[in-house]
C-alpha cells in the first residue's frame, strides 16, 4: 500500500509538470508577455510593502559629506554586539564626533543593535538627538563578513555580508562586493534578498566595455533582467554594443551585428515579431528610466513594455538605483563600521 502511494504521488508530480508545460508551451508571445509581466508587478508590489524596501529605499541626499574616508578596517578589528548608547560627552575630532555605540559583548561577526529609526531615516544617524538614546534598540545589524580596504590614488577594495532583523524578525540580507583602481577601472555587484524567495541584483564592470545589469528573480526564477554593454568611442561618449531585456520566458535582443531587434520566446526566434526601442540615451538607457520597448505581435496588435510594466516601474527603480550607488552600505553600515573603529581604537 506504501509504495503505491509513492507511486501514485510520482505519477501525479509528472501529469502536473506535463500539464503546466503543456500550457506554456501553448502560450503564444502576447499571452506569455501579460502574464510574465503580471508576475512581474505582482512581485514588485510585495517587495513594496516590505521593511527591506524601506531600508534601501531611504534617502541619503543629505547625508554626503566632504570628508573621505582614508584607511582600512577589517571584521576582526570591530567584531563584537554593540547598543546604540550615544556618550555625547566623549567628542572626537573626526567627521563623527560622538561615541555612538557602547560594546556588550564579544562575537565574530559585527553584531549592531539600534533604533529602527536611524535605519530608515539615516539623517538621524547623522544628526544625533539625546533623546535618541531612550529608543528601543529594537533594529539588529549582523555583518559576517566585512572588509574596507583603500589606499590612495582611487584603489579600494570592499566587501559586506549582512543580515537584518526588526523586532526579532528577519527582513532580509545584503551581500556588495566592489573593487576599483585606475588600472582596471571598477567593479561591484550588490544583492538583497528578501523573504518569500525573492531576490534583486545588480552588477557593474567598467574597461575596455562597460558592463551594467540588474536582475529580479523569484526562488532563482528570472522575473525580469535587463543587460548594456557599451563601448567607449571617445573620453566623453560611448556606444551601445548590446542590450538585453528578459522578462520571464521572453528575450528581446538588440545588438550592433543584428540587423533587428530580435525576440525570443522560451529560447525560440520569433520570426514575426518586431521591437522597436524608443530611448538609446545613455541616461535613459534602462527599462526601468526612460527606455522603452514597442512590441508588434502577430495579430497586428502592439504594446509599450514602459505601460505595461507601470505599476512596478517606481518601486523597481529606486531599488535598482538603491543597489547600484550602494546607499545603505555606505551611508549606514560603513557609517557604524567607521564609527566603532575609530571610537574604539583611537
Amino acid at each position: 500500500m506504501k509504495r503505491f502511494v509513492v507511486f501514485l504521488t510520482v505519477i501525479l508530480v509528472f501529469l502536473t509538470w506535463g500539464c503546466s508545460k503543456v500550457e506554456t508551451e501553448t502560450l503564444n508571445l502576447k499571452d506569455s508577455l501579460e502574464r510574465n509581466v503580471a508576475d512581474l508587478n505582482n512581485a514588485v508590489n510585495y517587495i513594496s510593502t516590505t521593511k527591506g524596501y524601506q531600508m534601501l529605499s531611504a534617502s541619503s541626499s543629505a547625508l554626503k559629506s566632504e570628508e573621505s574616508f582614508n584607511d582600512s578596517i577589517s571584521l576582526d578589528l570591530i567584531a563584537g554586539i554593540y547598543d546604540f548608547k550615544p556618550d555625547l560627552c566623549h567628542y572626537h575630532m573626526f567627521f563623527i564626533p560622538y561615541r555612538l555605540f557602547e560594546k556588550t559583548g564579544e562575537s565574530e561577526q559585527m553584531v549592531v543593535n539600534m533604533p529602527h529609526k536611524l535605519v530608515f531615516h539615516p539623517m538621524y544617524l547623522y544628526n544625533i538627538n539625546p533623546f535618541d538614546s531612550l529608543l528601543e534598540n529594537n533594529f539588529t545589524i549582523s555583518a559576517s563578513d566585512y572588509h574596507c580596504y583603500y589606499s590612495w590614488f582611487n584603489q579600494y577594495d570592499y566587501k559586506l555580508t549582512a543580515g537584518f532583523t526588526l523586532d526579532s524578525e528577519d527582513i532580509g540580507s545584503l551581500d556588495v562586493t566592489s573593487v576599483g583602481n585606475n588600472e582596471s577601472g571598477l567593479s561591484y555587484s550588490s544583492e538583497y534578498i528578501f523573504n518569500e524567495g525573492y531576490k534583486i541584483s545588480v552588477g557593474f564592470l567598467s574597461g575596455d566595455s562597460t558592463v551594467s545589469s540588474f536582475a529580479l528573480t523569484h526562488n532563482d526564477e528570472i522575473l525580469i533582467e535587463e543587460t548594456m554593454i557599451r563601448v567607449r568611442q571617445d573620453f566623453q561618449n560611448d556606444r551601445e554594443k548590446k542590450y538585453i531585456l528578459t522578462i520571464g520566458n521572453i528575450d528581446i535582443v538588440k545588438g550592433t551585428g543584428i540587423d533587428s531587434i530580435q525576440v525570443y520566446l522560451d529560447g525560440v526566434l520569433q520570426q514575426n515579431a518586431a521591437a522597436v526601442i524608443d530611448d538609446t540615451t545613455y541616461m535613459g538607457a534602462s527599462i526601468c528610466h526612460t527606455r522603452n520597448i514597442l512590441l508588434t505581435f502577430d495579430d497586428g496588435s502592439t504594446a509599450k513594455l514602459s505601460e505595461l510594466i507601470k505599476p512596478a516601474k517606481q518601486a523597481l527603480a529606486t531599488l535598482v538605483d538603491s543597489l547600484h550607488s550602494m546607499n545603505f552600505a555606505t551611508y549606514v553600515v560603513n557609517y557604524i563600521a567607521i564609527s566603532i573603529y575609530y571610537h574604539f581604537y583611537y
